[in-house]
C-alpha cells in the first residue's frame, strides 16, 4: 500500500517540504523525470528550482510587516516581472538577485524605471534555454471603476514551459477573454483580490476556462480563499492554499 500511495503522489507532483526558510514548497516532475522545486515566498513572490537554475517571479523583499531574507538565496538566472506595483516590482531585491548571467524580463514600463533590461510585451515568446521558453500574456482589469488600477496592454502575465511543463503565473489580471486560448496548463497561480485582481467566484470561473492541472491561489491579501476548492468542487483540479497573502 505504501508503494502504490508514493507512486500516484509522484505521479500528481504531490511533494510538500517545510524546511528551505520556512517557506512551503511543492515538487513536480517535468517529461524528463526532472524535479521542479515551487517556493511559496510571500504574496506574488515565487521561487523555482530547476536542474540547478533559479527562477524569480516578481521578488519583493517587504511587504507590510513581511518580509523575505533573499540573501539566503542564491543569485537568480532569470527573473520575470509582471509589472511596477510595489508588491511585484522591487528594485533593490532586483539588484541582489542579478549576477553577469542573469536575465531580468519585464514589461516595459519596468523596464523604463530599472533602465535596462529585456522588454516582453502581451504575444511576445522568447527561449531562455534548450528546455525553458516563456511568453508574455495579457493580464489586466475589466470590472468598471477598476480599470486604472492595471490597463489593457500594460502589464503581462507569464508562460513558463519548463521542460515541458506549463506554468501559468497570471500576474494582476481579471477573468479576462484572452484565458480560452490558455491551454494544457499544469501549474496555474491565479490572483485573488478585488479591487485589483480576481473575487474567489471571478478566480473559479477563470480556472474553470483554463483547467489546470493544479491551481495555486496567490496575491490574495485578506481574501478567503478557503472556499475556492469548493467553489472547483468536480472539476478535476488540485487546489493548493498556500502562504501567498
Amino acid at each position: 500500500m505504501k508503494k502504490i500511495i508514493a507512486c500516484l503522489l509522484a505521479i500528481i507532483g504531490l511533494t510538500t517540504v517545510c524546511a528551505q526558510g520556512n517557506y512551503e514548497t511543492d515538487e513536480f516532475k517535468t517529461k524528463s523525470g526532472k524535479t521542479v522545486k515551487m517556493h511559496a515566498l510571500m504574496h506574488a513572490s515565487i521561487r523555482i528550482e530547476y536542474d540547478g537554475k533559479e527562477i524569480e517571479i516578481d521578488p519583493c523583499s517587504k511587504l507590510g510587516n513581511k518580509t523575505v531574507d533573499y540573501t539566503a538565496m542564491p543569485k537568480a538566472d532569470y527573473i520575470l516581472v509582471t509589472h511596477e506595483h510595489g508588491d511585484h516590482y522591487d528594485a533593490p531585491t532586483l539588484k541582489l538577485l542579478s549576477a553577469e548571467k542573469t536575465q531580468l524580463i519585464m514589461n516595459q514600463r519596468c523596464v523604463d524605471k530599472y533602465g535596462s533590461e529585456k522588454a516582453m510585451k502581451n504575444g511576445d515568446k522568447m527561449k531562455l534555454s534548450n528546455d525553458i521558453t516563456i511568453e508574455a500574456v495579457p493580464a489586466y482589469n475589466t470590472t468598471e471603476g477598476h480599470l486604472q488600477f492595471h490597463p489593457k496592454g500594460r502589464d503581462n502575465g507569464y508562460i513558463l514551459t519548463i521542460d515541458g511543463l506549463r506554468i501559468y503565473i497570471a500576474g494582476d489580471t481579471e477573468n479576462i477573454e484572452e484565458l480560452k486560448k490558455i491551454k494544457n496548463i499544469d501549474i496555474a497561480f491565479l490572483p485573488c483580490n478585488q479591487p485589483y485582481t480576481m473575487t474567489p467566484e471571478q478566480l473559479a470561473r477563470a480556472a474553470k476556462t483554463i483547467k489546470p492541472k493544479v491551481l495555486f491561489p496567490y496575491h490574495y491579501g485578506q481574501t478567503d480563499v478557503s472556499v475556492i476548492p469548493s467553489l472547483l468542487k468536480g472539476e478535476k483540479i488540485d487546489v493548493r492554499i498556500r502562504h501567498y497573502e
